[in-house]
């Protein structure tokens, strides 16, 4: 049995178990915004880091990396790996899949995915929006045990370029963090 797994965020460059096969396609009626709070990875209880989640977004589509493993011959560890590395997502579901070789109205197939809700009660972590120049403050400050909030976004701003994909909030967020930088006298990627 085969189970595809959506990655959006760090998934994308680092996935931290073994896999068979990436594909690389799109999702439709969502975006990808910097809304979820990181205290376990990219940030501390003290101080969240930020890190992407999915928000429905009617007409809009993203682009991702999908990840199929095969459940039969890989370890109970790579599930046991996602429910940890993702346990600040409190929602689990399926979406429809397509591949950017095809580009058809039909989708290819069903992903699992992560995601944070807006439900405050469900989903503690849920920072929610702000402007762009406040998310980028709170990435410049905030690093975890995982490192700088500011690596997971120029991570992800390379990782979705080496697939081909423009997305404009993480290019538009990673600018203002490199402003930031700049105006602190920091090197940035």
């Amino acid at each position: 049995m085969a189970m595809w797994v959506f990655g959006y965020g760090s998934l994308i460059w680092k996935a931290g178990f073994p896999y068979d096969e990436r594909l690389v396609g799109f999702i439709k009626d969502y975006r990808r915004v910097f809304y979820q709070g990181s205290t376990d990875h990219r940030g501390t209880p003290e101080f969240p880091g930020r890190t992407v989640t999915l928000e429905p977004a009617k007409g809009e589509f993203i682009f991702f990396s999908f990840l199929l493993f095969n459940k039969s011959n890989c370890p109970p560890c790579c599930l046991q790996h996602l429910e940890v590395r993702e346990k600040q997502y409190d929602k689990k579901a399926y979406v429809d899949f397509f591949t950017v070789r095809l580009f058809v109205s039909k989708p290819t197939f069903e992903l699992f995915r992560y995601i944070a809700s807006a439900d405050k009660k469900q989903n503690q972590n849920y920072l929610g929006p702000a402007s762009l120049e406040d998310i980028a403050v709170q990435i410049v400050k905030a690093e975890g045990p995982s490192g700088p909030n500011r690596e997971y976004l120029f991570k992800l701003e390379n990782a979705l370029i080496q697939i081909g994909c423009e997305d404009k909030h993480v290019i538009d967020l990673a600018n203002e963090v490199r402003r930031i930088l700049s105006l602190q006298g920091e090197l940035t990627v």
